[in-house]
């Protein structure tokens, strides 16, 4: 009598799990379309919702802000990177299989036991995209052409009336990699996240603009036409000299030369040349056959700046190649002239 009460009982309890296996697995199939509560799609909310209800909602409210072009700002300057550029599309379809596949995770058991108790799968999904990557390759590196740029040192821009100074400029640099890899992200991310900055590396240049006047302490500036040498100190005028330069034939060379030569009471030594005559190779001693009076800088190939007892030649083009000085002022002058100093001549 025991052992058939217990056989009954064992049969009910069978049937009974069979029964509810069998309802769980028919109540499982009737939601295989459907998401859970909780579950949203980079915030938009489709719990709840079955797939084509789901696909619907996701067009209506995250395939525009997916569209919009992603804003690229550095170094001050912005770039618009377009949907159409990017060939990018919204996997609407992609997002909704995603959010039933999270929805179905856990198993049977999981799955009926949230359904009936409604418990939530919290789960914020990001949205999909598919885009050119080749399209924001180019992208990226139009950006980094833009804005990189080296560094440049400040500089003198000759001139014989004046020094104008180029300004020095900080170089600037985009890392392609981190730019890359921020646009990428923006590509898949809606609102304020599709606009982004990227950083820039700073490279400071070798010569500010503020180091510039101590880079050049003394500058010579030779105006052949107006007859004029201007002596410079940390790029502002200090003294204008009238002087004689190198007559037609024998002009004083243009270019910027430095002085290589420093001489006090100098001999003359004669250039082997047709305008010589006698005297072409010869050195001449100071004393009053030496033209070459009180001071010599010299600059370039025989050519340089002296003293001359023929003040009248002054303001003229009178001389074989020198620029000629009233003695007093090149002997002012020397003094206030290192070696290497930059002489322009024009």
């Amino acid at each position: 009598m025991m052992r058939d009460r217990l056989t009954l009982l064992l049969s009910v309890s069978g049937a009974t799990l069979v029964l509810l296996a069998v309802g769980a697995y028919a109540y499982d199939n009737s939601r295989d379309d459907l998401i859970a509560d909780g579950v949203r799609v980079a915030g938009v909310d489709v719990g709840g919702l079955h797939a084509s209800a789901a696909r619907t909602k996701l067009r209506a409210e995250l395939t525009a802000p997916l569209e919009r072009p992603v804003r690229v700002s550095a170094a001050g300057q912005r770039f618009r990177l377009t949907a159409n550029a990017a060939s990018l599309n919204a996997d609407v379809n992609g997002m909704v299989d995603e959010a039933i596949g999270r929805s179905r995770s856990g198993g049977l058991p999981g799955r009926v036991w949230r359904g009936i108790t409604g418990s939530n799968v919290n789960a914020d999904l990001p949205a999909r995209v598919t885009y050119s990557a080749s399209a924001v390759r180019r992208f990226a590196r139009r950006v980094k052409r833009t804005v990189d740029r080296p560094p440049r040192d400040a500089a003198v821009q000759f001139e014989t009336a004046s020094l104008p100074a180029v300004p020095s400029q900080t170089g600037l640099k985009v890392s392609y990699r981190r730019l890359l890899a921020i646009v990428n992200g923006a590509l898949t991310a809606t609102g304020p996240a599709r606009s982004v900055r990227t950083n820039v590396k700073v490279t400071r240049p070798k010569v500010t603009s503020a180091q510039l006047a101590h880079k050049y302490p003394v500058v010579l500036t030779v105006d052949r036409p107006a007859f004029k040498l201007r002596l410079f100190k940390k790029l502002n005028l200090t003294k204008t000299y009238t002087i004689a330069v190198g007559q037609a034939g024998l002009e004083t060379p243009a270019g910027l030369y430095h002085i290589n030569d420093k001489q006090v009471n100098p001999s003359w030594h004669v250039p082997d040349s047709a305008w010589a005559g006698d005297l072409a190779g010869r050195v001449i001693p100071p004393g009053p056959d030496d033209p070459i009076k009180a001071r010599w800088m010299g600059i370039y190939a025989g050519a340089g700046i002296h003293g001359t007892v023929d003040v009248g030649s002054l303001g003229t083009a009178a001389s074989h190649g020198c620029i000629r000085m009233a003695i007093p002022d090149v002997i002012a002058l020397y003094d206030q002239v290192p070696f290497g100093t930059p002489v322009f001549i024009q």
